[in-house]
């Protein structure tokens, strides 16, 4: 763990606890104490926001619209990459799942990195009083991939391990969905170009 602690499995508890720095803890509590002390070893409560806006849409998984004080723009969630649309069911899933932690007319704090080559912003995410970024979230629930090739400027240790989980946990997309037949995102563009 960040600050140096221990998480392991118990042994002859029926793997039902994970014995947390402070003693034996059910699973379900223990799991929460590791994603609080994740939340909280990122640093992003201190981490500057550039700024402030309102969302106006939701276009996929990984794609918002927001307005700020220097208008309309659309934001690309840095770090991650969410099925295609057309990857159905996991493509609306990830839109579906990025609504809801984004619901419209939501304040977020954008910590831009940059800009990508079809003009969007790239930016972590923070929902209104949340230190932990919405694209975080979403690849530790697994309705998103840490987006390997472009997450240089993104906590790879947090993203990775949220992955993991996600992927230990079979959730969202690491259930069935890439035993199937879903291709990941990036594989899938390469297939299907734009026109």
């Amino acid at each position: 763990m960040a600050d140096g602690g221990s998480l392991r499995s118990g042994w002859g508890r029926g793997g039902d606890w994970v014995y947390a720095d402070r003693g034996w803890l059910p699973k379900p509590a223990a799991l929460l104490v590791l994603w609080m002390v994740l939340g909280a070893s990122l640093g992003r409560a201190g981490s500057p926001i550039d700024l402030q806006a309102k969302v106006l849409s939701v276009g996929d998984g990984d794609t918002i619209t927001v307005v700020a004080a220097a208008g309309q723009m659309r934001v690309r969630l840095a770090c991650i990459d969410a099925p295609e649309m057309a990857q159905k069911p996991a493509g609306p899933a990830a839109r579906l799942a990025l609504q809801r932690l984004l619901p419209l007319g939501s304040t977020v704090g954008l910590k831009l990195q940059g800009s990508d080559r079809y003009g969007r912003q790239i930016a972590e995410v923070f929902p209104s009083g949340n230190p932990v970024p919405v694209n975080l979230t979403l690849v530790r629930d697994g309705d998103a991939f840490v987006y390997r090739r472009y997450w240089s400027h993104c906590d790879q240790e947090s993203y990775g391990e949220a992955e993991l989980s996600a992927r230990s946990f079979r959730r969202g997309v690491w259930g069935a969905g890439l035993g199937e037949g879903l291709a990941l995102p990036w594989d899938f563009r390469a297939q299907h170009p734009r026109p």
